[in-house]
């Protein structure tokens, strides 16, 4: 690696290693036919992680993006190389066996960025996710890097209207579905929601794991203000992909904007006070250890919960509120003005924390303003003054668990039920359908875990059920798997220790009473400890069948959820 000055700073080009010297004649005849001049050969060269996949509505555009961040990173003096990253579409994997690849796939797109960016030692890195495992995928690999980066996501999908001005979105496509099994909407009504709940390309409109994501991206400081919230296929999108594209060669080199530099403690906090004070999917908390881990920082569920103790959850956004929408949230003051409303509270967001903008934190909520009140409450008036997403441990999730508060209504915020146990998904939405639950139930759906599953697949569909059939308010959930972030209700996921692994969910029995106390944050299943230890003796958990050779080596190598679902590098 060698070192050389621009201007005032002291710039590391690691891009020399290719392209330096008589000795890298060969390489340098290789750039030659892809384009490269005498000239290019002094200017950054410039990484572009593309996500552009045409099944998936937040991506179908992306590659126009990338072909406009190109043409910004040449006009600035850079050398762009565009590389593409592979995609799941949760929504479209949803409630079959393709979920199982979902979780898995942010591990491999992680691969993808390091592997590109090490192999070719580009000198930054320009991120253009949206969606899901995408955005966590791109950080992780990023991380590995650790080159000045930018992230910049394709932004937020508008929310659906139907004819008679009601707002819709995805989470009410697939609560419509249990309606119509219930024969409470006709085809013509439902046909109606199916057309009009995602009408235009963007990621899902509400605060859904993908724009969780890019609003943690924009709170930690490492994509430009408004890419949490910033719409889809806008010009004022377009523009922030340009910013973007000169930033990233702007920052090239520079030390001081290496992506860990950026991405540090300080910087996970602010991730964890914006998602605690918008409710955000409970997938970013799988998520956010898995970029800790990355970044070697220190975090555990205990931490999380520390946080959400000092945060008031005061944006309530689809679906937990089905009238607002990401969209309200940007033309509230965006991330920036629920940062400024929450840094009220005290010493919760680190202001000093740096931006890839050459700004800190503490700058951009300086600029930023609550516009409108309905959307962005003031402490005072928050819905909660503790956090949207809650860990609770307890002898059924020793290791802890997650819920998303902000979508439980206040009389299941402490819910005993009677355990009626699922050994899949798939049989638990055969239950539900038959009439197997009922008020007072609490839904067990195990070995749906990282190992289990294997891949932890989202449960939007069994609990867009008990939704759709008016059981919200008499009925929780429990599992080892995972949600979607466009569930809502007394669902408890991420349970740790997994049932493949031998946890306590492993022994629950139909009948059993389980606690689900969002208050006390506990997670309680009504067996004595000795009962239990006669449950256990002799108990071996169940090996699935599984045919993919991918699966297979996931499931031997992943942590459980608790530790953020990494593969383990080490025996």
């Amino acid at each position: 690696m060698t070192r050389r000055a621009r201007g005032r700073h002291n710039l590391t080009v690691r891009s020399d290693t290719i392209k330096k010297g008589y000795e890298r004649a060969p390489h340098r005849s290789l750039l030659r036919a892809v384009g490269l001049k005498d000239e290019d050969f002094a200017k950054p060269f410039v990484g572009i992680a593309n996500s552009h996949v045409d099944i998936i509505p937040g991506h179908f555009y992306l590659q126009e993006y990338g072909r406009i961040a190109k043409d910004e990173i040449r006009k600035a003096g850079g050398v762009p190389f565009e590389f593409n990253t592979i995609g799941v579409d949760d929504g479209i994997a949803m409630g079959h066996a393709g979920m199982r690849y979902s979780l898995p796939s942010r591990e491999l797109i992680a691969d993808c960025v390091e592997t590109m960016m090490e192999a070719h030692q580009l000198d930054a890195l320009l991120c253009i996710p949206n969606c899901d495992k995408i955005v966590p995928g791109m950080v992780m690999g990023a991380l590995r890097v650790d080159v000045p980066t930018v992230f910049c996501s394709g932004g937020p999908m508008k929310a659906g209207v139907l004819k008679d001005g009601t707002s819709v979105d995805l989470s009410t496509a697939f609560e419509a579905v249990a309606r119509r099994a219930q024969g409470k909407m006709t085809d013509e009504e439902l046909y109606e929601i199916e057309c009009r709940a995602c009408p235009s390309g963007g990621s899902c409109s509400g605060m859904f794991t993908a724009n969780s994501m890019n609003v943690l991206c924009e709170a930690m400081g490492i994509a430009l203000p408004g890419n949490g919230t910033v719409l889809a296929l806008t010009p004022e999108r377009e523009a922030l992909v340009r910013r973007a594209a000169r930033r990233t060669v702007e920052i090239a080199g520079r030390e001081e904007f290496r992506l860990r530099r950026i991405l540090n403690q300080d910087a996970v906090q602010n991730a964890i006070v914006v998602d605690m004070a918008m409710g955000g999917s409970s997938n970013t908390i799988l998520h956010l250890l898995a970029i800790a881990r990355e970044a070697g920082l220190k975090l555990d569920l205990a931490d999380i919960e520390a946080v959400a103790q000092q945060v008031s959850h005061v944006a309530k956004i689809a679906p937990s509120l089905s009238t607002v929408h990401i969209e309200d949230v940007h033309r509230a003051g965006g991330v920036g003005a629920v940062l400024k409303e929450v840094a009220r509270r005290g010493d919760v967001v680190r202001t000093r924390a740096l931006t890839v903008s050459g700004e800190t934190i503490g700058d951009r909520i300086a600029a930023a303003d609550v516009k409108d009140r309905s959307v962005i409450h003031d402490l005072e008036h928050a819905y909660s003054p503790v956090g949207g997403i809650a860990v609770l441990f307890g002898n059924l999730a020793r290791e802890g668990a997650v819920v998303k508060t902000a979508g439980i209504e206040p009389g299941m915020r402490t819910f005993t039920g009677r355990a009626i146990c699922f050994d899949s998904q798939d049989d638990a939405i055969a239950g539900i359908m038959a009439g197997r639950v009922e008020a007072g139930h609490v839904v067990v759906i195990r070995y749906e875990g990282p190992k289990g599953g294997p891949g932890m697949q989202e449960m939007l569909a069994p609990t867009s059920l008990i939704m759709g059939m008016g059981l919200g308010n008499s009925v929780g959930l429990v599992t080892d798997g995972r949600f979607s972030g466009a569930t809502r209700g007394a669902c408890v996921g991420h349970v740790s220790p997994e049932a493949a692994e031998g946890g306590t969910i492993a022994l629950v029995r139909d009948g059993d009473p389980v606690t689900i106390d969002t208050v006390a944050r506990r997670l309680e299943l009504g067996v004595d400890e000795a009962e239990l230890a006669r449950r256990r003796a002799g108990f071996v958990p169940p090996r699935k069948v599984v045919g993919s050779k991918w699966l297979r080596r996931y499931a031997l190598l992943v942590s459980n959820a608790a530790q953020g679902a990494v593969l383990k590098t080490e025996p």
